[in-house]
């Protein structure tokens, strides 16, 4: 799954950021140690493997006490299957330009399918 969220989302970003649409990635190792590497090594994996090129952040915590205040924001806004919790890596948030979350997506919902909730926000249409 991993390999089809970042090919995706970075179709996504080529497509749309000039539209003022961004992917913003936050590396996380709170599910099942699928994040276990350095930042420098994520990039390297994130970048080379996976050529992407869209914002990559430092690794952070998305659940319990100490999540990161974004996560935090995010999980506010839009609950899920399970309450505020993240259940898994790549869970999605769609927030329109002011920042304001406007959908959550799960782990397993794959980034094109998101493309017309994308554009909306944009408002444009599918060319």
């Amino acid at each position: 799954m991993t390999p089809v969220n970042y090919t995706q989302l970075q179709q996504l970003y080529e497509k749309y950021r000039g539209m003022g649409f961004a992917v913003l990635a936050f590396p996380c190792n709170q599910f099942g140690g699928q994040e276990p590497g350095d930042e420098p090594n994520i990039k390297e994996i994130v970048r080379g493997e996976h050529k992407a090129t869209f914002p990559l952040f430092k690794k952070v915590k998305v659940n319990g006490n100490d999540a990161h205040p974004l996560w935090k924001y995010l999980k506010n806004k839009q609950t899920g299957v399970l309450g505020s919790a993240i259940k898994w890596n790549f869970t999605k948030f769609l927030c329109d330009r002011n920042g304001v979350p406007q959908q959550r997506y799960s782990p397993t919902t794959k980034p094109l399918d998101m493309e017309k909730d994308i554009q909306q926000l944009l408002g444009v249409g599918k060319p």
